[in-house]
């Protein structure tokens, strides 16, 4: 009964790791097919986790409580990676969109000589 809830723990684990995975554009929704991204999602999933880790202080065995850190290691290193990712590719958006706003420099045109 004890491995059979331990399987259980370890696929909770699982289930929210993957999820969180998809939800950061990392692998394909296999419902949809695509590559989906929802940062906010993946954040929810990844404080769920965390919440778990509090809530099972001293209660896991070594083998679960390896895994938990692990996922959450993981996770939230990638997370990091999406949001700096999101935040380079805003930042270079504004740049475009601010040169495209700007119009072109004319250089000063020549008063043209009057011809006798």
């Amino acid at each position: 009964m004890a491995e059979e809830k331990g399987n259980l723990f370890m696929q909770l684990i699982f289930m929210f790791q993957a999820a969180a995975m998809q939800q950061m554009g990392k692998v394909i929704n296999p419902l949809t097919k695509k590559i989906e991204k929802d940062l906010n999602q993946a954040r929810f999933s990844i404080d769920i986790l965390g919440m778990i880790e509090e809530k099972t202080k001293g209660n896991l065995s070594e083998e679960e409580k390896k895994l938990l850190d692990h996922v959450l290691f993981e996770l939230r290193m990638n997370y990091v990676d999406e949001v700096e990712k999101e935040k380079t590719t805003a930042e270079e958006k504004a740049k475009e969109e601010k040169k495209t706003a700007e119009p072109e420099k004319k250089k000063p045109k020549k008063p043209k000589s009057k011809k006798k």
